[in-house]
């Protein structure tokens, strides 16, 4: 699904972004409640950023990147940890582009967002690639998602992906191609 967003482009530089594991949702100028076997996720497009929520029978997770005042918690470039009965694990990395690599990465990532069942893409007034992109599914158990968080200004876009669920024995991981 493809929105423009009704709002400023509050996000200013990609190094703004911070990561919170854990908070209350928070307003939302657009979303998308998606039902993967057994799992709720909603992916939330805030005038910051993004969220995530999840709930499955095992318990919630929430997921937030955004700029967002008083957030202590800068973009780390990679996070494991226990939530629950769920292993959790976040990564990021920013990618640094010329302006023309910069629009054609833009147009690619917001044609597979929005034709996506799973997908939630919101474009901020003013520039038709500062976006922000959120693509989900769920793989062996474990619900999977991706995000990208484009700053036109900078030549800068943000990626990042996050992998919820129950451990999977090593034999059976296989790269994700969310």
């Amino acid at each position: 699904m493809l929105t423009t967003l009704t709002t400023a482009y509050t996000d200013t530089r990609a190094a703004d972004l911070a990561w919170a594991l854990g908070r209350e949702p928070l307003p939302a100028l657009a979303r998308l409640d998606i039902e993967l076997t057994g799992a709720q996720l909603q992916l939330r497009l805030l005038g910051a950023s993004h969220q995530v929520l999840l709930e499955e029978e095992r318990g919630t997770c929430s997921e937030t990147v955004a700029c967002l005042a008083g957030s202590s918690t800068p973009l780390p470039l990679g996070v494991a940890k226990r939530v629950g009965d769920w292993e959790y694990e976040f990564a990021a990395r920013v990618e640094v582009m010329t302006p023309g690599s910069f629009a054609a990465r833009a147009q690619e990532l917001l044609a597979l967002v929005s034709d996506h069942p799973h997908g939630l893409a919101g474009v901020f007034p003013g520039s038709p690639h500062a976006f922000t992109a959120l693509l989900a599914r769920r793989h062996e158990g474990q619900v999977h998602w991706r995000t990208w968080h484009a700053y036109p200004q900078e030549g800068r876009l943000v990626a990042t992906r996050t992998r919820v669920g129950v451990p999977v024995p090593t034999s059976r991981l296989s790269p994700s191609p969310v």
